[in-house]
């Protein structure tokens, strides 16, 4: 039976376990030196080659006697990931070299992901025996679960209240507080993030994590998720094609729920503020309209160009009220353009940061990690192409052109100088299935803020409260 303590593909039940060789190319050759001639040749015959996702079966009297996983020359998650599928359906597995567990248990649990609310898998994984120490690694990847869950659940089960009220669980099981701000005050307090849900008949609201690791003088982190649960454009009406994905609007602040979570779960030494603006972007009588002019929490109009750079108007509301705790650093994450995609494709999401001890630290996240990120830059000469003379900033520019740029420039507008701020503009899917990362939603750069955060008091990168 399934151990539901564990994501799916993991188990604590070594019974009947096969051994398992996690293989280089470079240790290939050493590696068939030391197994028996019939197994050496078995392999050698299949022309396995230790390539990243790799699998083969060794023959035995019995049967099967064990298996083998190629890692390629990454030290990536990824290959553990093909072997829920690429072995035996629900067959049980024990590494060789358990020094490998924390990555193993990462990539495996992540392999074996599927998202089965509507519809069940059609096969079970085969399930790795958990290493010892592998504890990080469950924590992480049940926090990229929760991740995708949120964002491939569709826009019908999943609107800004059932957000809300994720945000409320993870608080509530791992020791947060949480509130929630709605109604007349969110429409005087949030009023830019209020004009975008104005035109759904489901209220937007948003909700409100707060965590102390209890460590002290502990950085304040602040977090600014996008939590648009769908995006029909508004009045600027998205094409079919362009709406088909929108139920993952709300990609930036999943990943953020998620990174707090591993926050919570691992006891980074911080505090820790989770903001997300969760809405739903529609079109009826009440929603806002081009030329519109709306107030701002810090005190800026903005004029609408287009309804459907919503994204920007949601954080740039809680951006100002992050500012307004003082925090360490903040950092904000959103499915805003799709211009970083044209700019980097898919897989890549696009940093922006005013503080270069903030970008090196996220840097560093990412290659310790292995999830990537590439830093785009806040142009300053782009600037004006947001100036407006209706209001004091236009929600687009004035070119149809540097679209990530642009959307970056106007979230700067409403972060006070000085204070550190990352703006990741993430895809939030995967667009087809690959070992570890099946078609659907995706949790991209929640690694590396996690390992970011956990570099945030050592003395190589210092903090910088304000």
């Amino acid at each position: 039976m399934p151990d539901t303590t564990l994501p799916a593909g993991l188990t604590r039940d070594a019974a009947d376990a096969r051994p398992l060789h996690a293989i280089r190319p470079a240790a290939l050759p050493g590696f068939l030196e030391g197994l028996p001639t019939a197994q050496a040749s078995f392999l050698a015959a299949m022309g396995f080659a230790a390539k990243a996702g790799e699998t083969a079966l060794l023959p035995g009297e019995a049967g099967i006697a064990g298996a083998v996983l190629g890692l390629g020359d990454s030290e990536a998650p990824w290959p553990w990931g093909a072997a829920p599928l690429g072995l035996p359906d629900g067959s049980t597995w024990r590494l060789v070299d358990p020094a490998l567990g924390d990555t193993a248990a990462l990539g495996w649990a992540l392999g074996a992901y599927r998202f089965g609310r509507y519809k069940p898998a059609k096969r079970l994984p085969a399930r790795l025996v958990l290493p010892r120490g592998a504890e990080r690694g469950v924590i992480l990847a049940e926090a990229m679960i929760r991740a995708r869950d949120l964002i491939n659940t569709p826009a019908a089960d999943l609107g800004p209240a059932e957000l809300a009220d994720a945000v409320r669980g993870v608080a509530e099981t791992h020791g947060g507080q949480f509130s929630v701000i709605e109604g007349k005050a969110l429409q005087d307090g949030f009023p830019a993030l209020h004009a975008v849900g104005a035109g759904s008949p489901r209220a937007p609201r948003v909700a409100i994590l707060e965590w102390d690791s209890g460590v002290p003088g502990a950085p304040l982190v602040a977090l600014c998720g996008k939590g648009v649960c769908f995006d029909t454009g508004g009045l600027d009406l998205k094409p079919a094609a362009g709406m088909l994905r929108m139920k993952k609007d709300m990609g930036g602040a999943a990943i953020l729920i998620g990174l707090a979570e591993a926050v919570m779960r691992t006891r980074l030494p911080v505090r820790l503020l989770l903001l997300v603006g969760a809405v739903e972007n529609a079109v009826s009588g009440t929603a806002m309209r081009p030329m519109d002019v709306l107030r701002t929490r810090k005190g800026l109009t903005v004029e609408i160009g287009n309804t459907d750079a919503e994204g920007r108007l949601v954080l740039c509301d809680l951006l100002a009220f992050a500012a307004e705790r003082h925090p360490a650093a903040v950092i904000d994450a959103a499915t805003l353009t799709g211009a970083a995609r044209v700019a980097l494709g898919p897989d890549l999401p696009a940093l922006f940061c005013n503080d270069e001890n903030l970008a090196n630290l996220i840097k560093c996240g990412s290659e310790a990690s292995h999830d990537g990120v590439w830093r785009l830059p806040l142009h300053s000469d782009y600037d004006s192409w947001l100036d407006n003379t209706a209001a004091d900033l236009c929600n687009v520019g004035t070119k149809p052109m540097a679209g990530a740029v642009i959307a970056a420039l106007f979230l700067q507008r409403f972060v006070p100088p000085g204070l550190p701020w990352a703006h990741l503009d993430v895809y939030a899917w995967n667009d087809g299935h690959r070992p570890g990362r099946p078609e659907g939603g995706e949790a991209q750069a929640l690694r590396a803020l996690h390992a970011a955060l956990a570099l945030l008091n050592e003395d190589k990168i210092e903090s910088r409260p304000q």
